[in-house]
Order: C-alpha cells, then sequence, then structure tokens
C-alpha cells in the first residue's frame, strides 16, 4: 500500500481520472459543448437522463445556479437514484426491455432536441434503447460512459451493442471495471467509486464550453443564478418566462 491515507489516496486517484479526461476527451467535450450549443440556438430543448447513481450527475446539470436554464431531466419512475424501495428494483428495471420506448413516447422530446444519457457501464438495455430510439426520433444523443466496459462486459441488450454505439457524441469517463478506485490488505473487495466526481466534473465542462460558445455567437446563454444570492429569485424569474416553452421542470 501507499503511505497515503486512504482519503490521500482516493484524491490522487480521483485527480489522476480528472486529468486524463480534460487532455484525452477535450474534443469530445468541444464536441458536445458545440452540440448543445446548435440546439439551444435552433430553439431546441435538452434532457439529461441517468440511471442509478448516475442519475445524480444528469440531475445536478438541472436547475442548477450558474447552469443552463433549458436542461430538463427525463424521468423513468424507480430509477432515478435509490430512492424506490427495493433499492434492486432500480437495477432490475435498468435491464427491461421496452422500457424506454415507452418512456420516450409519453416524454416532450421531439425532433431537433438533445439528449444526454449517462451510463457507467452503457451495456444495460435502457441506456442503449433510449439513445437508439430517441436518435429514430430525431434527437442528438451525448452519451457519458466508460467506453472500457465494451471490451470487457457483454452488452444486456438484445442487439449486443452499448450506448457508445448509438451516440452523436460520446464522453469516455475512463472508470475502471467495477468503479472502484482503492484496495487494501485486509478488505476483500475494491472501494472508493470516482465515477460521480468525474462524470459531473466532465458534464459541467461541456456546460461551459456550450455557455461560451453560445456567447461567442452573440447569443446570451440562458443560465440561471444562485437564489441566495440578491437579485437571483429575479433574474431566474426572466430566464423562465422567457424560456417557458422549453422549460419543463418549472411550469
Amino acid at each position: 500500500m501507499s503511505d497515503r491515507t486512504p482519503a490521500g489516496q482516493f484524491f490522487d486517484a480521483a485527480i489522476t481520472l480528472l486529468q486524463r479526461v480534460s487532455d484525452e476527451e477535450a474534443d469530445s467535450v468541444g464536441a458536445a459543448g458545440t452540440l448543445l450549443a446548435d440546439t439551444v440556438a435552433d430553439g431546441g430543448r435538452l434532457f439529461a437522463f441517468g440511471a442509478g447513481h448516475s442519475s445524480l450527475a444528469a440531475q445536478d446539470l438541472v436547475y442548477r445556479a450558474g447552469g443552463l436554464a433549458l436542461m430538463n431531466l427525463l424521468v423513468v419512475p424507480g430509477v432515478l437514484g435509490v430512492d424506490v424501495m427495493p433499492a434492486t428494483l432500480g437495477s432490475a428495471l435498468e435491464r427491461v426491455d421496452g422500457l424506454a420506448g415507452v418512456v420516450l413516447e409519453t416524454s416532450p422530446l421531439r425532433s431537433g432536441d438533445a439528449l444526454v444519457i449517462i451510463s457507467l457501464s452503457g451495456r444495460n438495455a435502457l441506456p442503449v434503447e433510449m439513445a437508439m430510439k430517441a436518435r429514430a426520433l430525431g434527437v442528438r444523443v451525448i452519451g457519458v460512459t466508460s467506453v472500457a466496459y465494451a471490451s470487457e462486459t457483454t452488452s444486456r441488450h438484445s442487439s449486443g451493442t452499448y450506448l457508445k454505439d448509438h451516440c452523436d457524441v460520446v464522453l469516455d469517463s475512463k472508470i475502471a471495471i467495477g468503479d472502484a478506485e482503492l484496495t487494501h490488505d485486509a478488505i476483500p473487495a475494491p472501494f472508493a467509486p470516482a465515477s460521480t466526481v468525474v462524470t459531473a466534473a466532465l458534464l459541467q465542462a461541456v456546460m461551459a464550453t456550450t455557455a461560451a460558445t453560445l456567447a461567442d455567437r452573440g447569443i446570451e446563454p440562458p443560465l440561471l443564478r444562485s437564489g441566495n444570492v440578491d437579485g437571483g429569485h429575479e433574474w431566474n424569474g426572466r430566464v423562465f418566462e422567457e424560456y417557458r416553452d422549453r422549460i419543463f421542470y418549472q411550469y
């Protein structure tokens, strides 16, 4: 083991991963940010989806101070986080064929919109089918996943494909199989997952790129301000009113 404390080892691992995605995914981050900026400029709407713990990164983009007001959460009952009881039900629902199609048919998504799909493994039926069917509707898809899973696991979708195979842009989180960064001689299983840290950072880098790209085109990005600073509520109220037909968590 390293002389570093477990906490220090985890920070080292997370920083190493963040530096790696910063170096290796810069072009993909730029492409994703441009795709979202194009969608906003063309009058499209933005959505994000993740199942289980991947939903944390999706939710981090929605109704967020400093974030894009147009980012909406695509809700699939029973798979957002671990609030469903029992928690294992969420994992089971990710493997159900046909669920994504039903969700999309009853969602506000339409041609010209953009959808960010977050799935660490990218192997389950739900994210794979969601990407496939969304693109068939004319929706542009950004996938956030660990590409390594596609070479070291088997797909759980009937097509034998992965999320990465059905995206306009893929962001590779570089997370190792199993999502645990640390080991210990006295602990029989690896521990300390870093996927949430890395995925959230990747997506905030995309959001920053989107905002700057819009500004470079002379378009004021529809950003939210914190409600805990003076004038924040008034600012947000103006944004909500201006973009009310593209925001689905407010009305």
